[in-house]
């Protein structure tokens, strides 16, 4: 039988070619993206993390087994170590109140929440996005980040500017070494973070895999729900969304 997970990022694949077009993601990559916007996004991503914590910890206390059980609390008191770290360093040590939470972040939220009362297969699946997209992305936006500082250090050499093929001009090949961002890219693109991601995945595909066919189509229906939700999140801090009333 086809893993699951080959399944859901199959379904979600336009999704994610999408995130790595957004803007967003394209001026954190070359250093270039605006403090205002990183900052709001950074204070909704701990907004965002007081709750999805707790739903790791719910998916580790309803896990048939002890191994995955413990698996899914390290995930929950690792994440909130290494995010602490990042939100230290970019906020100063502050931390959002609640009501700062924007329409984006409050809807993520709460489609994780829906599932605490849904098959455990399909809990899992919900916060499975926030691990593969985060993987993903965050090793493809450490390539390009050492790509640029290459694609730079080749155009000086020439005595000629090589930045004609992106949208954001002389910054757009910012070297790793001085993106402001690093720190963030570099979270992601680790070995360590991906050997989560990886772990996480496992253990939903055992989930699926004793699974009837409709647990396995809930499970892809929202790993791809979650998905379209971490595009949001980018496309809201580009934007500095607001409460419209």
């Amino acid at each position: 039988m086809r893993r699951w997970s080959d399944e859901a990022w199959e379904a979600a694949l336009p999704v994610y070619e999408k995130i790595l077009a957004h803007p967003f993601v394209g001026a954190l990559a070359d250093g270039s993206l605006p403090e205002e916007r990183f900052r709001f996004y950074i204070r909704q991503d701990a907004l965002y993390l007081d709750g999805y914590a707790r739903r790791l910890a719910h998916v580790a206390a309803r896990l048939p087994r002890k191994e995955q059980a413990e698996r899914f609390l390290h995930f929950a008191l690792d994440g909130i170590e290494v995010e602490r770290a990042l939100h230290a360093q970019f906020l100063a040590g502050s931390h959002p109140a609640p009501e700062e939470i924007s329409p984006t972040c409050l809807l993520y939220t709460s489609v994780l929440d829906a599932q605490a009362l849904a098959p455990v297969e399909v809990e899992a699946a919900a916060v499975l996005p926030c691990f593969v997209v985060y993987q993903r992305v965050g090793e493809w936006i450490h390539a390009r980040a050492e790509g640029n500082g290459r694609r730079a250090a080749d155009g000086l050499a020439a005595g000629s500017a090589t930045h004609a093929d992106t949208p954001t001009g002389p910054k757009a090949h910012r070297p790793l070494a001085e993106n402001p961002y690093r720190a963030w890219i570099e979270t992601y693109a680790d070995p360590a973070f991906a050997a989560s991601a990886e772990q996480a995945t496992a253990i939903c595909n055992e989930l699926a895999a004793a699974a009837g066919e409709e647990t396995r189509r809930r499970m892809s229906e929202l790993f791809v729900r979650c998905t379209r939700m971490e595009w949001l999140f980018w496309e809201s801090a580009w934007n500095l969304e607001t409460w419209k009333i």
